[in-house]
């Protein structure tokens, strides 16, 4: 098998580090699900040797995981069960098999294509809401108080009450462990602190009488591998648990697939979606069979496993492996673990799988899906796990919904001496076709969104309007409702003397049209194969009589740079600038041709009249650098230079002299961001600019 072969060192040594850095996230989680912590080592080696052996993933690493035994211990809460107690231990088991149940179910299903309908937004702030969740119950015992439940609130003030339990020493050695670990990761991720951490405190307890301090101590443990553990119904709710089990079940298809085909395609092979839920399923039916909580794909380690060079599931081999030793030779060794320690290492995993990076990232490019990503983070919370995944569900589905109400439609027009049509607002040189409104309109067409298109061309109608033509390429289906109102939209447009088309749609929008009452519009001669036809009809043939530009007004100026790279687009036209300052060498002739070249054999490619006039600026703050390389003066370079922007300017000129006017303002706001990065350059390159223009001004005089 694919997963298992090619198999080195670097498996087995990144097996053994899953395990060591397992043991005290495993032990913390089985706390959270109400568990003893020894059941958390349990999940970390049947269902791990279980998993390897069914899922097609070559590194993925399954283990008791943050998710799952949060949402665990939220059920054993409300379902009113003390965790830690034996009847606790009784239901855990049942609701791991119940979650098996469910996993195998989709497989048969093949529900692993309803993935695509949760959102990373959505599943990054329910993690992340889960992460937070548990880091607040779990602060007390980093100053020697108990484990909190509840909500966001609950925890703060069970926090508040622990205060009295206060221990000084235990607070040192938790906060310690926290920010080194922190600290040592931004340094070098590949160290693994928290086993080192780990082996500290131990060592510290057996040098120290930390105990007669006041500092807890984990519980023994007995030696052993874990006893087959038959899961009982007889005692247990199930229809209380039906609804628990199932977002259990989902969390962990969602996190955990999305999770590894992202790390498969990484890595340029293809995972089997219904295979891997059917292994999660496996997994979880050997995690009941042990009594551990229900377990799930660990991103973390399985992070930390690829840091290591893992290739295979051999990993997961050797990691069950190592538990397997530690259970049956290594247990006396839990003992000296002190909690504060172990809690702040489990803490530092759990920072380490919220999505922050994604809530900046979110914030930054996409401010809705920013907003979607916290109410799922706020929704767990305040509102508790179980609650979150009904959120999260709900707003997978409203993003879509969104997107599919409101897609990105926009109005067309022609740039002069170009074929094709382009989007008035991101092409400041195209151009509105005269008495004509060209609409894209780039999604399905359904009864939620026709008020938004119909609405859309009905204010971009004017007196003089005389067709409306549609860009449906991208309306791939339309429904019963749309098609009444398109029919009533197209002979109120007729009532007006306005002809109306549809054009470049796929040939299914035409027989929606025929069997549902459209006919008229296709016999009219108003659907067209191409935008061509559609304007012949009209007696429109290039080239198009394009609209005044007193009626035209140009405002905008987005360069494609600008279009291509967003918020990154400054780093990129730095790295630019570099490389066409080093194709310049010592028989370079600074000719306007030779600057074109260059310009055109950048990595991006040919670059457009705004960007060029651009880095000519750029390059004029290097002109100390290409005198160097070319061996001539100021005087000769800055010349060089003005000619190519005397030819740019000319160019646009001719193209469309409104650009022209507004190329002048985005100059002025370029030129404002280049003197913020090089005061001193800039200065010095208007000061050269001023002088040649002076001199030119004398030579006309």
């Amino acid at each position: 098998m694919k997963k298992f072969k090619n198999a080195t060192m670097n498996d087995i040594f990144a097996g053994i580090i899953v395990a060591f850095i397992s043991i005290p996230i495993s032990m913390g989680y089985a706390q959270v699900a109400g568990l003893p912590m020894v059941y958390g080592l349990y999940g970390s080696l049947v269902p791990i040797l279980v998993f390897s052996l069914f899922t097609t993933s070559h590194d993925f690493v399954f283990g008791v995981d943050a998710a799952p035994a949060a949402l665990t211990g939220s059920a054993l809460a409300t379902l009113g069960i003390t965790a830690g107690t034996k009847e606790a231990m009784q239901v855990v088991p049942v609701i791991a098999l119940m979650v098996a149940l469910w996993l195998i179910f989709f497989s048969i299903i093949k529900a692993g294509r309803a993935v695509k309908y949760i959102s990373t937004p959505v599943m990054g702030g329910f993690v992340t809401g889960i992460c937070l969740s548990i880091i607040m119950m779990l602060v007390p015992k980093l100053f020697g108080g108990t484990t909190g439940t509840g909500e966001i609130f609950e925890l703060v003030n069970h926090i508040i009450k622990e205060s009295p339990l206060f221990n000084g020493l235990s607070f040192i050695l938790g906060i310690s462990t926290l920010v080194i670990i922190l600290i040592v990761k931004r340094i070098n991720k590949k160290i693994p602190m928290p086993i080192l951490m780990m082996f500290i405190g131990a060592l510290l307890t057996a040098l120290f009488p930390l105990e007669k301090y006041g500092v807890k101590l984990l519980p023994h443990v007995d030696s052993g591998l874990p006893k087959l553990v038959i899961p009982s119904i007889a005692h247990v709710d199930i229809s209380a648990l039906f609804f628990t089990t199932l977002s259990i079940a989902i969390v962990v298809l969602a996190q955990t697939l999305l999770s590894a085909q992202g790390n498969a395609m990484k890595d340029g092979y293809k995972l089997d979606g219904n295979k891997e839920i059917f292994a999660y399923g496996m997994a979880e039916l050997a995690t009941s069979l042990v009594g551990c909580c229900p377990t799930n794909g660990s991103v973390s380690r399985t992070g930390l496993a690829r840091q290591y060079g893992c290739k295979t599931q051999v990993m997961s081999l050797s990691a069950a492996a190592t538990m397997a030793l530690l259970l049956l030779f290594g247990t006396g060794f839990i003992e000296y673990l002190p909690v504060p320690i172990l809690t702040a290492i489990v803490i530092t995993a759990l920072l380490g799988a919220c999505h922050f990076a994604l809530g900046q990232r979110l914030f930054k490019e996409s401010r809705n899906e920013f907003y979607i990503f916290m109410a799922a983070c706020c929704g767990v919370l305040i509102f508790g796990t179980i609650y979150g995944v009904v959120i999260g569900i709900v707003l997978s589905f409203l993003a879509v919904v969104i997107k599919a109400v409101t897609p990105p439609a926009h109005f067309l027009g022609v740039i002069p001496g170009q074929t094709g049509f382009f989007n008035l607002e991101k092409n400041v040189n195209a151009r509105p076709i005269r008495h004509t409104i060209i609409y894209r309109f780039p999604g399905n067409l359904f009864f939620a969104n026709i008020d938004k298109f119909q609405e859309d061309i009905e204010k971009a109608i004017k007196e003089d309007t005389e067709q409306v033509i549609v860009d449906a390429s991208g309306i791939s289906n339309i429904d019963f409702t749309a098609i009444d109102r398109l029919i009533i939209f197209y002979n109120d447009l007729q009532k007006r003397n306005i002809d109306f088309y549809l054009t470049r749609h796929m040939d299914n929008l035409n027989q929606a049209l025929r069997e549902n009452g459209g006919i008229e519009i296709i016999t009219s001669g108003h659907v067209r194969r191409t935008m061509q036809q559609s304007l012949l009809d009209c007696g429109l043939v290039p080239p198009y009589p394009l609209e005044d530009l007193e009626t035209s007004h140009i405002s905008f100026i987005q360069p494609e740079l600008e279009w291509a790279f967003g918020n990154e687009a400054e780093k990129y036209k730095q790295k630019m600038t570099q490389e066409m300052l080093d194709k310049i060498h010592s028989k370079t002739d600074l000719s306007p041709d030779l600057l074109k070249d260059i310009e055109n054999h950048t990595d991006f490619g040919e670059l457009g009249l705004i960007e060029a006039d651009e880095f000519l600026s750029r390059l004029e703050m290097h002109i100390p650098e290409i005198m160097e390389k070319i061996h001539e003066n100021e005087q000769y370079v800055e010349e060089r230079l003005e000619q190519y922007r005397d030819r740019i300017e000319e160019k646009l000129q001719e193209m469309n002299p409104e650009t022209l006017r507004v190329l002048k303002q985005y100059r002025s706001k370029y030129e404002k961001k280049l003197q913020e990065l090089n005061p001193h350059a800039f200065n010095h390159y208007k000061e050269l600019h001023q002088k040649h223009l002076e001199k030119l001004e004398k030579n006309k005089r």
